[in-house]
């Protein structure tokens, strides 16, 4: 992520397969990456499946954008959503977009969000298909989200249960991405800069997020193998600092 500038963000949210609860920790995510210029959010506001946003719409500043479905079986939130984002494309006065659904019709609007220089940042569930996933060029699961949102001191026993059992999940697959993308970028002496790794796993893999295995950073899910080895050195010039190489052993 390039924190030397705030990225203009537009927000576009697809109601009918987004739960509501989720808004605040979903826009607390985005905050990490910019600036939310716009914030729409579609669906045909007079059907009851969607009651449960009305609620959350004005905490939030969400604007709503009403889509009738004309005709039963078909989505006209996706063409609605899609033809707003080009719209806005064009307009010129925004750096990326956050796609925030988990159906895979909007997999061919990020790749051309991306083809025009836009950063495409997607949001959705665990079951969002791959192809859209891929498309992104960082895709968040809303399930990490909402474990961070309901986390307090009294959880915190329950948490690190929790992380226990997520960390099961770092297979022999996990390794081989970090060990290799690690060896990709490392210098003669094996050691790779931990900010430059986070990119490259991104660019190989955009729903990689050390948060999907129990902990909050790359770091701490690098520490909690015993393949990689782990150097803390003082950054130098004039602003004092540390960097953080890693590489394996």
């Amino acid at each position: 992520m390039d924190n030397t500038r705030d990225l203009r963000l537009a927000v576009l949210i697809d109601a009918d397969n987004i739960p509501y609860h989720k808004i605040g920790g979903l826009l607390e995510e985005v905050a990490k990456y910019g600036n939310p210029t716009f914030k729409r959010i579609y669906g045909d506001w007079t059907k009851p499946t969607v009651v449960g946003w009305k609620g959350v719409l004005l905490d939030y500043a969400i604007t709503p954008i009403q889509q009738y479905s004309y005709t039963s079986g078909k989505n006209a939130t996706d063409s609605a959503m899609i033809i707003d984002a080009m719209d806005i494309l064009y307009t010129g006065r925004v750096d990326g977009f956050c796609l925030v659904s988990s159906d895979s019709d909007f997999t061919r609007l990020a790749t051309r969000l991306r083809e025009a220089g836009m950063t495409v940042y997607g949001m959705g569930e665990q079951k969002t298909p791959s192809a859209f996933r891929a498309a992104c060029d960082k895709f968040i699961y809303l399930e990490i989200l909402e474990g961070i949102e309901k986390r307090s001191d009294e959880d915190k026993p329950r948490s690190s249960k929790v992380k226990q059992k997520s960390i099961s999940k770092a297979d022999k697959r996990l390794l081989t991405l970090l060990s290799t993308s690690i060896n990709d970028i490392a210098d003669e002496d094996g050691w790779a800069y931990l900010g430059e790794l986070g990119n490259l796993l991104l660019k190989k893999k955009p729903d990689f997020d050390a948060r999907n295995y129990g902990y909050t950073k790359l770091l701490q899910l690098l520490k909690s193998f015993p393949n990689f080895e782990v150097d803390i050195r003082e950054s130098g010039g004039r602003k004092a600092g540390k960097l953080v190489y890693v590489r394996t052993v």
